[in-house]
């Protein structure tokens, strides 16, 4: 019986596998059929005269998207994700078609960091300067959504709608009594006045010189994002500040008498107004544009060999192998030797957007890019964030470029590991130790640490700091005294960057490309690539696939219990150091 059982079972399981076979490769066939007819459809089909461009900021950006994403997008199962990039490119792209006279622009909530939203409204900006217009309308905007629409030539809001403009705010959360409470805590080694990404494990309220720093960051940016918007709605510093401080664009009414917004009307009634700016009677249809269109009409330059590569360093620097939201040695050290062999590549853009992490990890990586270093130019781009580990790659480069609202430095180390002593004791689990020597276990979560461990730990985070402290002084050229100056774990805005030193060119990733192709002599012969190049798994497959299938969904996650179960049973326990951001930045 249990023969014709297993045999049974078996045989299902066989067919039931080959079914998923056969349709994954169906489903893989028609997604690449359907990408080059995508694709080709796109290229080949013209833009009317008198045309608009429908631009949705409101979509997830990110500087690289994931492997699987325009898979996704064709089999309906995900929503659209819009390449940093290619944004920046479809939109300068309208302002040299002849065809498209302005544009729609949509930006209620914009999913990307204020560095990016910056760019993009200064690609906005260059739009307009070609004589065109924006026109922005929105049942409410968010702050940042509002800061993208104030280049509009008009703003016009929902009668039911609200304007989310009150300034910047981060709030940052305190352990301490919460660790006292229950018996777990972190024990922490740092190094740096400003090294705050262990002070809410250290104490329950904020020290003087994290609120200085998270002060000075937050009143750089604002500045910068009020001096855009006082600009172009030509309000006065005054006005404004009444209107942020008394919330006074919440209110579409108030909205309107403070020259915040240009009209309070229904969406009918403002798709009237773009017809009658472009010439078109209300009767009359549109010419509409979509993203998708411009951004296929490739600037791609056929018959040169020419290339200029793009590292995407976007994510948290771990130590391992590393994907397009991580950043591991394994795979990054893999792309930077294939890059450096490479005849066609001939110089490399370093786009980083990273709060830093394993201090290790950067150092690798580090070495690998000088060595790349030695045979091609590498500029750096600055995201939304380059901060600690992440500023530490930015060190090799010939030219580091920022904009204002780049969140950067924290030039400090510190290192953390979990700690439940006084838990165990209260739950009644008692750890012995049987050593051959004095330290052979060195430390253990079930006591507290030993003056040697402490010592032993400070000691290397001293090791790294100064390391990270000569990194900076070779790769900017300036001396040690400022570095340490500038450095003890404090952030800067990348405007106090600019005027500090520790970046040298304002720009966005656009501007990293032209001097990457100044400095390898390709004047406008090259195309551009990107890196890391990251082949899909089949569980990644399998999970755009079978979306609503719950349990294999669960059956490929079980993988990711592995570092939980590696990291309860680690005999070692040792302390990781870390060269990363000293706090959470969450600008509100």
């Amino acid at each position: 019986m249990n023969f014709f059982k297993n045999f049974f079972a078996s045989f299902l399981g066989s067919i039931t596998a080959l079914i998923l076979i056969i349709s994954l490769g169906f489903f893989l066939l028609a997604g690449i059929a359907s990408v080059s007819t995508f694709d080709k459809n796109i290229l080949q089909a013209e833009i009317s005269s008198n045309s608009v461009l429908n631009l949705d900021l409101d979509k997830d950006v990110y500087d690289n998207v994931p492997i699987t994403q325009e898979f996704e997008e064709i089999l309906g199962v995900s929503p659209e994700i819009i390449k940093f990039l290619d944004l920046i490119n479809a939109i300068e792209s309208a302002g040299n078609n002849k065809d498209i006279k302005g544009i729609n622009l949509k930006s209620q909530s914009p999913k990307m960091g204020w560095s990016q939203s910056l760019t993009i409204r200064k690609s906005l900006q260059k739009f307009k300067d070609k004589g065109k217009f924006i026109y922005s309308y929105g049942d409410f905007f968010s702050q940042k959504g509002y800061y993208l629409a104030s280049v509009s030539d008009s703003i016009f809001l929902n009668p039911m709608g609200n304007i989310e403009l009150r300034g910047l705010g981060a709030e940052v959360l305190y352990y301490k009594q919460l660790q006292e409470k229950y018996g777990f805590k972190m024990e922490v080694v740092r190094h740096g006045k400003y090294k705050s990404a262990v002070e809410p494990y250290l104490d329950d309220k904020m020290s003087e010189a994290n609120r200085n720093q998270i002060k000075s960051l937050l009143n750089s940016i604002w500045e910068g994002i009020g001096d855009q918007i006082k600009s172009s709605r030509k309000i006065s510093s005054e006005n404004f500040n009444e209107v942020v401080d008394n919330l006074d664009a919440t209110f579409p009414e108030n909205a309107y008498g403070n020259n915040i917004i240009d009209g309070i009307v229904s969406k009918t009634q403002y798709k009237n107004k773009l017809k009658r700016v472009l010439g078109i009677k209300s009767n009359e249809k549109l010419n509409n544009v979509s993203y998708l269109k411009i951004k296929n009409n490739s600037n791609f330059k056929k018959g040169t060999r020419n290339q200029i590569a793009i590292i995407y360093a976007q994510g948290p620097i771990i130590y391992g192998e590393g994907n397009e939201s991580n950043i591991g040695q394994e795979l990054f050290s893999k792309t930077i030797r294939k890059i450096k062999n490479s005849q066609r590549i001939k110089a490399v853009v370093l786009r980083i957007d990273s709060p830093g992490g394993v201090a290790l990890t950067s150092e690798i990586i580090w070495d690998e890019l000088i060595e790349l270093k030695k045979e091609k130019p590498i500029v750096v781009s600055m995201g939304n964030v380059a901060a600690s580990g992440g500023y530490y790659l930015s060190t090799v480069a010939d030219k580091v470029f920022a904009n204002d609202f780049t969140i950067t430095g924290s030039i400090g180390v510190f290192a953390m590991v979990p700690n439940i002593s006084e838990l165990s004791k209260r739950i009644g689990i008692n750890a012995e130790q049987v050593e051959t020597n004095k330290n052979s276990i060195f430390y253990t979560p079930f006591e507290k640490p030993t003056q040697k461990f402490r010592s032993d730990v400070k000691k290397n985070i001293e090791n790294v700091y100064e390391m990270f402290k000569k990194r900076v002084s070779d790769g900017r050229n300036i001396s040690m005294d400022k570095v340490e100056a500038l450095a003890q774990g404090r952030v800067w805005s990348g405007g106090q960057a600019l005027k500090n030193g520790l970046a040298n060119e304002e720009g966005d990733i656009k501007d990293a490309i032209n001097a990457a192709a100044e400095l390898a002599d390709l004047g406008n012969d090259f195309n551009v690539t990107s890196y890391p190049k990251i082949e899909p798994e089949i569980n990644d497959i399998l999970s755009v696939l079978i979306p609503f299938n719950s349990s294999v969904s669960e059956f490929l996650k079980l993988s990711d219990l592995d570092p939980v179960i590696k990291s309860i049973s680690d005999k070692e326990k040792k302390p990781i150091i870390f060269t990363s951001q000293p706090f959470n930045i969450d600008i509100r």
